[in-house]
């Protein structure tokens, strides 16, 4: 399958515009688990996604204490150099010995950040990360000037090719961009989570900054399957089960929004799942979407919406819903589609 690619931002990473999300391959116990899985299986979910055209894998140190990592690195060493996916991963989110079920640190600290790179590097089995960004903003005081200074003499040291952040502000943005060009920003963005749709999705647009969006399906929700009774069945250690949209309020709120995208997932002939990962592809200034998969069939539920394009009949049905719904917050309809309407 040959699916449409896009650069990120200034770089030479020309990315299918859907990638592969190793989030939740990273298993259960620690605080940000999904639960236990299978790594046959996600190494069966990883093969599957390059086999259909995805060439690019995201990945954490967070993603299971590691454990992401190791499977992303296990896929590596078993692909031809030609068919090896670009490899993105990120760093700050740090236990330094505290309880892998409670919260993380995030630290930014220097001496934290090349640790971290060192780490992955060794797991991933590489001599350099294609994409390596900052997972969250620094909780322990250091300025963000000098965490992205680090992140200049990895990259002048070729141990990383492109640099990038997640879950960053425009202020933010601002200040590591005054050092050196921002390459790529990660946030999460979905038909739920809409905000960074404001402010930080026309920064990166204006400022030549690739957009890799996380949870564009709301980790599940926005999936054909999902059901409120499978909360019950969820693990013990699943970090949705204390995540508000997954719960009420939120959640009925949510699988109605869901239910909305049916009739236009029946007129293109495809799933719910990927008119919720189109609207996210809709929005001027999008790289890519990050989407999970924890077997090869998830996988083939989304692919196709890599190259699915939206019509304004089906965005306006979607902004409708939106705020009939009342589900999520920020702007329900791209804006470069809202400015049109307009004129």
């Amino acid at each position: 399958m040959t699916l449409p690619t896009q650069r990120i931002g200034r770089t030479d990473l020309n990315i299918t515009r859907l990638g592969f999300g190793a989030w939740a391959i990273g298993g259960g116990g620690w605080y940000f688990g999904w639960g236990p899985q299978d790594d046959e299986q996600s190494l069966a979910a990883m093969r599957r996604a390059i086999d259909l055209g995805i060439n690019w894998i995201d990945t954490a140190a967070a993603y299971g204490l590691g454990h992401s990592e190791e499977l992303v690195g296990r896929l590596l060493r078993e692909l031809p150099s030609r068919e090896r996916p670009f490899v993105f991963t990120k760093c700050g989110v740090v236990y330094e010995g505290r309880d892998p079920m409670g919260p993380p640190l995030r630290s930014l600290r220097p001496e934290s950040i090349r640790r971290e790179c060192e780490a992955s590097l060794r797991r991933l089995g590489v001599e350099r990360i294609d994409l390596y960004q900052f997972h969250w903003p620094d909780q322990t005081g250091v300025p963000i000037e000098e965490s992205w200074e680090t992140m200049v003499k990895l990259v002048e040291e070729g141990k990383v090719r492109a640099a990038g952040v997640s879950n960053f502000d425009v202020e933010l943005l601002a200040r590591s961009e005054a050092i050196r060009h921002v390459d790529s920003l990660q946030p999460p963005f979905s038909l739920i989570n809409r905000t960074v749709g404001e402010k930080e999705i026309p920064w990166c647009e204006e400022h030549g900054t690739g957009v890799i969006c996380y949870s564009p399906m709301q980790s599940g929700l926005l999936t054909d399957t999902f059901s409120a009774s499978r909360m019950v069945s969820m693990a013990a250690d699943d970090w949705r089960r204390r995540s508000p949209e997954f719960n009420e309020p939120n959640l009925s709120r949510n699988l109605t929004l869901r239910d909305s995208l049916a009739p236009i997932a029946k007129r293109h002939n495809t799933s719910v799942s990927s008119i919720a990962l189109g609207w996210v592809l809709a929005w001027q200034g999008v790289t890519g979407a990050i989407v999970g998969a924890r077997s090869p069939q998830q996988v083939e539920g989304w692919i196709d919406a890599g190259g699915m394009k939206l019509t304004v009949q089906d965005l306006d049905e979607i902004a409708a819903a939106v705020h009939k719904t009342r589900a999520g917050n920020g702007p329900a309809i791209p804006a470069d589609v809202s400015a049109e309407k307009a004129s």
